[in-house]
């Protein structure tokens, strides 16, 4: 341990917290929020007795979970530019830049893990509460917003939260795109001062204490959620 140099890391706070856990969080919240939505219309469609509806969704679910977020993020920047080039008509590719790139591609993969959370929530709701909104003169998506998604998404709360913790992991994975998140900030302070293990360490203990903390706070909210159901 005398040869570990922890000094660099004092200096270096401002930058690491500042610039690369301010745009980790930022493009936590941006994908988790759309992803969500983006999500929810998936679900809908999932459920949906149309096959024009249900049929692409599912296609769309199964493919992104079955792909590295990491190829994702790889072929969506260097392949969306010519394809935008080509819906447009343009002559060359458009430019989308690495950080719209990023939150695009982290909304399309976690949405759906999004969809099957809520899938699973609606489907969790009794089938007598839909025919009880049907009673009232609701219709089928009256009945799912006002009856059905309420209900559920107190049962998916929990399921919602943990996937926002692993998506808060994932983000690190935008360091092939150069951009600065946390981890990015670190390695770039590591190589610049050659304490790259120093950094790394200090980055690994700031990602177990938030995402465990994290983790045991959904725990206890899962634990009342269960209670009051």
């Amino acid at each position: 341990m005398g040869k570990f140099d922890f000094d660099v890391i004092w200096g270096s706070l401002p930058y690491l917290f500042q610039t690369g856990m301010t745009f980790t969080l930022t493009l936590t919240v941006l994908a988790a929020v759309m992803g969500l939505a983006l999500g929810t219309v998936l679900a809908m469609m999932r459920l949906s007795r149309h096959k024009f509806l249900s049929v692409p969704a599912g296609i769309y679910v199964n493919v992104m979970r079955s792909i590295p977020l990491l190829l994702v993020i790889f072929w969506f920047y260097f392949l969306m530019p010519y394809i935008a080039a080509w819906i447009v008509g343009s002559s060359t590719p458009l430019r989308v830049g690495a950080f719209n790139s990023a939150v695009i591609t982290f909304t399309l993969f976690e949405a759906a893990y999004f969809c099957e959370i809520m899938r699973a929530g609606i489907q969790s709701i009794a089938r007598g509460q839909v025919s009880a909104s049907m009673a009232l003169g609701l219709n089928h998506w009256q009945g799912m917003r006002y009856v059905v998604l309420p209900q559920a998404l107190r049962n998916m709360v929990p399921a919602l939260l943990t996937r926002v913790i692993i998506l808060f992991q994932d983000t690190s994975l935008v360091y092939v795109l150069s951009l600065t998140d946390f981890l990015g900030a670190a390695a770039k302070i590591g190589q610049r001062d050659g304490r790259l293990v120093e950094l790394y360490l200090f980055v690994a203990v700031v990602y177990f204490v938030i995402c465990f903390t994290a983790s045991r706070l959904v725990k206890r909210l899962e634990r009342r959620t269960r209670v009051l159901r």
